[in-house]
């Protein structure tokens, strides 16, 4: 990489530096303090919300759209739980955009056949308007897709995946791309940094949909990105300048403050996961359950297909029917809804995001509408 704001060719054979360190703190306690003010007398407690579009000149912030204290507590505590430096971005897809900007003209990005839609169009767009070549591939299968990694720029892949949640092989495939001179991007938004640290994996770059697990109510629209490089975090922080790229204040402080129960919620929808597709597998109406064993998704296929799937999500009463996830409610939704959804994932798969309730009243909710459809 170079300091130019868009390199040539998103590759590199130079060394990769580690992130900054915690004080040893385990994950829970980092997700409460860091980010947090100075312990001094007076001093708030949690970062406050700082509305302003201009500085008095001088000192290092300068202009609204190149710094903000409230987004820099957030990219504090984001980057202190991933052992990286974090950006905040507007939203996922801006945090997206901004790290597929970097990819050379015409470089070969190499990315799962089934992952966020939403990076699957912005692929298909650059690759339709000839700025990029795109290779699709089988994540679960990593000799195939360390075979793909040949001639690439970038390496980019979920793990879990959306919404199949296959499950990569992170190290060897970084090892891989690395070894080919190209670059690692992980979205870790399912697993969050609680359950998989993709930078410690031998990723260099890490992207969040802030909205779903990390800001966890459902009221936040934001993205992240982060990395242990300090160049390419220069870069891309004048990327995100440039393009304005950038999140609204009142959405990094309600970030932030989501941030602080995530370890909490994580682990009460985590179990709940686990117990309801161990429930789900035993149904008669469910033919198949995907889940990788951690985290708070869960996806099924509906023995009877997609209209069986489109009735189950308009039968509860707790299950909202809503295309986000991550939120402390839990939603499901038939993926296949949406023309741009693979065509290989099943009509009849619903994403089902397990929230924070009791898993019981959750299964009576949903056991009884599955019901119905036997």
């Amino acid at each position: 990489m170079t300091d130019d704001p868009r390199p040539d060719d998103f590759r590199t054979d130079g060394p990769r530096t580690d992130g900054p360190r915690t004080d040893g703190w385990r994950p829970a306690t980092v997700a409460v303090t860091a980010g947090r003010p100075p312990h001094e007398p007076d001093r708030p407690l949690s970062t406050p919300i700082t509305m302003a579009s201009t500085y008095v000149a001088g000192g290092e912030l300068e202009y609204g759209r190149y710094a903000n204290p409230t987004w820099t507590a957030f990219e504090e505590a984001l980057g202190a739980l991933e052992g990286g430096r974090a950006l905040a971005f507007s939203s996922g897809m801006a945090a997206v955009t901004t790290v597929l900007d970097l990819v050379g003209q015409d470089a070969l990005v190499v990315a799962p056949a089934h992952s966020y839609t939403g990076t699957l169009l912005q692929l298909g767009d650059l690759e339709g308007r000839g700025r990029i070549r795109t290779r699709l591939v089988d994540i679960t299968d990593t000799e195939a897709v360390v075979a793909a990694c040949a001639d690439a720029a970038l390496v980019w892949f979920e793990s879990p995946t959306n919404p199949a949640l296959e499950v990569a092989d992170v190290e060897r495939i970084a090892a891989a791309a690395h070894e080919a001179g190209a670059y690692v991007v992980v979205d870790n938004t399912f697993a969050t940094p609680l359950l998989q640290r993709p930078l410690s994996m031998g990723a260099d770059v890490v992207v969040h949909s802030v909205t779903k697990f990390l800001a966890g109510h459902s009221d936040v629209l934001m993205g992240a990105v982060v990395t242990a490089d300090d160049q390419l975090h220069g870069v891309l922080k004048g990327r995100r300048d440039l393009l304005g790229a950038t999140p609204g204040t009142l959405e990094a402080f309600l970030a932030l403050r989501g941030l602080r129960t995530l370890h909490l919620r994580v682990e009460r929808s985590q179990a709940n996961a686990t117990e309801l597709a161990s429930r789900l597998a035993e149904h008669p109406a469910i033919s198949e359950v995907r889940y990788p064993g951690f985290g708070g998704v869960v996806s099924v296929v509906l023995a009877q297909g997609a209209l069986a799937a489109d009735l189950l999500v308009h039968k509860t009463r707790l299950w909202v029917h809503a295309t986000s996830l991550g939120g402390v409610e839990s939603t499901f939704e038939r993926r296949r809804r949406w023309k741009a959804e693979p065509a290989t994932i099943p009509e009849g798969l619903v994403r089902l995001s397990v929230g924070i309730e009791d898993v019981e009243d959750l299964w009576d909710d949903l056991g009884r509408a599955l019901d119905d459809l036997t």
